[in-house]
């Protein structure tokens, strides 16, 4: 059995019922989810042995995140404790023209306080064949990023594949710094994996004659950037999600990858959206399942996109599909009839 680990935070994720606003919300839904933990729930769900690697507070509300990882079939045996608090992070879920939102309240939250050190990464990488971390994990605190360096030098020196999704957040930090530490871990990284506008705010390399803002996408554009990104930094391979967005119920889905100077696109989805958070994470577990399977370039990226695309009916960050059901939609069944 494969065996992936990812690092990074899980937050207690609340948001109001439905589509109320913030401020309509007498009651919130609890979940819990982060990027690489995402990741690592969707590589279970496919049979793989998923390590997720973070630090939790030492009481019930870091044990209930455990849990939770635990009942998808995470292992979380590497998962240490201390600190005061998790992480949370509220959600407003968009409709139409009005966009969804998030508020973070994760300052001084139990992974952003670990120091460098805390993870023994050669034990937790052995019999490892991959690790992925996103652009969200370094970006917590300087000890985070720190943390990061450690784990993508060990994970270089013991012969894992490395990715990592750009995941550029705003909130969390300035594109300059941005573009300043994660050029820095990118040296190591194998496989990138980008939506839109992480490698222009990231980078500064855009993709021409592309508006995401209108939903006008090129697909010149981005072999383009793909092709600098590449040529930067070393990578093999380098997997863009495509996402037009119309408004914030109804996008088109699709998504690229580039690998030794060739492109391959997968077809494109119209996307009714109950939950779009999580849609890139699912889109990067998948990737990774099919890169360590060996799949042929197409089927990769027919896969990973139709992975997220079907994420995007699924309430929370969690990637809940069966690989069947993927699968099934990648060939062409996107009817949406009941399955008797």
């Amino acid at each position: 059995m494969k065996r992936v680990v990812t690092f990074g935070e899980i937050m207690l994720r609340l948001n109001p019922e439905g589509y109320l606003r913030f401020t309509q919300a007498n009651r919130f839904e609890a979940s819990y989810a982060g990027g690489e933990a995402n990741v690592a729930v969707s590589l279970a769900g496919y049979g793989v042995n998923a390590v997720f690697v973070t630090k939790v507070p030492a009481h019930e509300i870091g044990q209930a995140a455990v849990n939770e990882l635990r009942r998808f079939g995470v292992d979380t045996n590497f998962i240490i404790r201390g600190g005061d608090r998790l992480g949370v992070y509220y959600v407003e879920k968009g409709a139409s023209q009005r966009a969804s939102k998030v508020i973070y309240d994760r300052s001084n939250s139990a992974i952003a306080l670990a120091k460098p050190g805390e993870f023994d990464w050669k034990a937790i990488f052995s019999g490892a064949d991959w690790f992925h971390f996103t652009g969200i994990t370094p970006a917590l605190s300087d000890n985070a990023a720190a943390a990061c360096m450690e784990a993508v030098k060990t994970a270089r020196e013991l012969g894992l594949r490395i990715s990592c999704d750009l995941n550029y957040r705003k909130k969390l930090w300035d594109s300059e710094t941005a573009g300043r530490i994660m050029g820095t871990l990118m040296r190591f990284v194998d496989v990138c994996i980008a939506n839109e506008e992480d490698a222009a705010d990231v980078f500064g390399i855009r993709a021409d004659k592309s508006d995401v803002t209108r939903g006008e996408l090129n697909r010149d554009g981005y072999i383009s950037v793909a092709r600098q990104l590449s040529e930067r930094f070393g990578f093999n391979t380098v997997a863009i999600t495509l996402r037009g967005s119309i408004s914030a119920s109804d996008n088109n889905w699709s998504g690229m990858l580039y690998q030794d100077g060739k492109s391959y696109f997968a077809p494109e989805y119209a996307v009714h959206i109950v939950d779009r958070v999580g849609g890139g994470d699912s889109f990067g577990g998948t990737l990774i399942y099919c890169l360590l399977e060996g799949y042929k370039n197409q089927r990769i990226i027919n896969l990973a996109a139709a992975a997220s695309c079907l994420k995007h009916s699924i309430e929370h960050d969690f990637n809940l599909t069966s690989l069947q059901e993927v699968e099934t939609l990648a060939a062409g069944n996107a009817s949406g009839r009941v399955q008797r």
